[in-house]
Formats: structure tokens, C-alpha cells, sequence
């Protein structure tokens, strides 16, 4: 076979005959070769790595995310350099070590990265996927859900079943996916005819200013009935709050839902109703976008929501209309 023929059957998406695939594959893994990925990149200029870029591991929606399209850029034939950032000061920092291994495109993950760290990156020929939340200016490639229509959804979920007090548990307020379901969830109960919800401001998606969120519903000038959290982690601090801090009963005092649909979400000791986030379909997107840029820097910069999710009911809100939880 000629150098050529072999070389390309390294690459899943070159175009060869699979037999001819085959047995090249079967002969290296006889004698132990692996293609030098160092030297391809300096032949092909493209380094088949992904720098993800992820903050805010501490709530469980994240790394149960980072896993799975880790999972699926690596059967796509992308490899992952994963970069952590505990604080937006560091988020800097870890992009520029990224950007030392010169990696084809970046996926950020659970942060807002600023304009010029954006632009940056596309100045070297790195495009950047926001997944699950958008560029600082709203501009370039990202997915994520309809988490405007979801914050509807919760609303009406909420009013159909009776409350008539509504709050929003908000975090992190410049972030796109909380500012969405924010403006959803209220434009909805206004649409319904009910008064603006309440913003109680937690700050953080944690567990901890989720319970401090909780707190304050004692000093809220009206009692909510009924309460959207920003995201699940959230949702279950608050609720624990509500009931070992304040003594109310979830949902007979007041329903909660939250947003995600984390595992735990779905444990016996929380039953949180939530709106579940389309996950498989929001990760199949950004493999596929990933593949496109990998393979042809000139792509048009778009955004794509997805969704907008699922209303799954367990036993945090009450039928209001009945005295039933739902």
C-alpha cells in the first residue's frame, strides 16, 4: 500500500475502503504502532484536540455534562484538554494555557467568556462553542436550551395548578441561561394575568445560596406560593431552607420547581419537579457543530437552542385547586 493510503486510514473520516481500513489497523496493533499526533499536526495543521473549558464543578449538571461529550468528541475522533477555572478572574488564565497546545476549536462549559478572550481565540483558529451558555456579547457559536420557553413552561405549570404568588430564585444574573428563564417564567405570569413573581437573589448556583435564598422568604413582602429556582442544586437548597430553617412544608406551604433534572433531582429524598434539560440532543448538536469547524474554519456563526425541555413532575408542587401534591 502506498503512504498514503496508510496514513489515511488513521483519520475516521477519510475516505478509504474499509477492508483496506482494517487490515492497516490490524497490522499496527501488531506491532504496536500509534500514529505520532504531533507530527500529523505539523503535516495536516490541525491537532484533532478540543480545549474545553469549564467552571462551576461543583454543581452536578456540569460534570455530569463534561463527561458524556467528552465521550462523544472522542468517538467522533477529537481528543479533549480539559481546563478548569474555580473563579472568572482565572477564566484567562486557563484559556491561555489551552491555547499553547493550539487546539482546533474550544468548548466552554458553565462560564460567560469575556468578548476579547473569545475573539482571541478565533484570532488563532480556535472557534469557541458556548454550550449551555452564551458569549458575553451574544456572539458566535453556541448551544444551548429554549430556557425561555422552559421558564414559561414552569409558569404555567405553576398557575394552572392553582398559585397565585409567584417568586424567581435568580443566580448569577449576567448569565444567559438565567436571564432567559427569568424573563420567561415572568413574562408568562404577566401574560396569565398575575402580578410580577418576586426575584429573590441567590448570587451562586449552590447548594449554600440556595438555602441562604431560602432564608430570605421570611423577609419578602408577600408570601410566595410557588417558586422557580434557576437550576435544580439551587432549587434543593431552597427547599431545605424552607423546611428546617423556616418550618414550611414543601409543597403544602409552598411548590418549587427547579431546572436541569440532575440525578438527584430524582432521588427519593428530594423528588424535585423540574424542567428537564433536551441533554442528548443539546450534546449530539455540539459534536456535530465541532465536527463542522474542525473540518472547515469558514462556518457561519449561529446559535442554536434546543428544546425546549420536559416538565417532569414529582413532589414538590401542590394542586393548589385540590389540596393533592403533584
Amino acid at each position: 500500500m502506498s503512504v498514503s493510503t496508510v496514513s489515511r486510514a488513521f483519520y475516521p473520516s477519510a475516505i478509504i475502503a474499509a477492508e483496506t481500513r482494517r487490515i492497516v489497523l490490524e497490522r499496527a496493533n501488531e506491532i504496536g504502532y500509534r500514529p505520532n499526533p504531533f507530527a500529523q499536526s505539523l503535516i495536516t495543521k490541525k491537532t484533532q484536540i478540543v480545549g474545553m473549558v469549564v467552571s462551576d464543578l461543583t454543581n452536578p449538571f456540569y460534570p455530569d455534562v463534561m463527561t458524556k461529550l467528552t465521550a462523544l468528541l472522542q468517538q467522533a475522533g477529537m481528543n479533549v484538554m480539559l481546563a478548569s477555572a474555580d473563579t472568572p478572574e482565572k477564566l484567562d488564565e486557563a484559556v491561555e494555557l489551552l491555547l499553547t497546545y493550539q487546539p482546533d476549536l474550544m468548548v466552554v462549559l458553565a462560564t460567560n467568556l469575556q468578548s476579547h478572550a473569545r475573539e482571541k481565540c478565533e484570532a488563532v483558529g480556535a472557534p469557541v462553542i458556548f454550550f449551555n451558555r452564551l458569549s458575553a456579547d451574544g456572539l458566535g457559536y453556541g448551544v444551548s436550551c429554549d430556557n425561555v420557553e422552559g421558564g414559561r413552561q414552569a409558569a404555567d405549570h405553576l398557575i394552572d395548578l392553582g398559585h397565585r404568588e409567584l417568586a424567581y430564585v435568580s443566580a448569577f444574573p449576567g448569565a444567559s441561561t438565567n436571564v432567559e428563564r427569568q424573563r420567561g417564567f415572568c413574562d408568562r405570569t404577566l401574560e396569565r394575568g398575575l402580578d410580577t413573581p418576586q426575584i429573590i437573589e441567590a448570587g451562586l448556583f449552590s447548594y449554600e445560596a440556595g438555602y441562604e435564598a431560602g432564608l430570605s422568604v421570611k423577609s419578602l413582602p408577600r408570601h410566595p406560593d410557588g417558586v422557580l429556582c434557576a437550576n435544580d442544586i439551587l432549587a434543593i437548597g431552597f427547599i431545605e431552607a424552607l423546611q428546617e430553617g423556616l418550618g414550611l412544608d414543601v409543597p403544602g406551604d409552598v411548590s418549587v420547581v427547579g431546572y436541569d433534572n440532575i440525578a438527584m433531582a430524582g432521588w427519593p429524598s428530594h423528588r424535585l419537579t423540574t424542567i428537564a434539560q433536551p441533554l442528548e440532543q443539546m450534546m449530539a448538536a455540539t459534536v456535530s457543530l465541532a465536527r463542522e469547524l474542525a473540518a472547515e474554519r469558514q462556518v457561519p456563526q449561529r446559535i442554536l437552542r434546543i428544546g425546549p425541555g420536559e416538565l417532569v413532575e414529582r413532589r414538590t408542587v401542590r394542586d393548589r385547586r385540590k389540596g393533592k401534591g403533584a
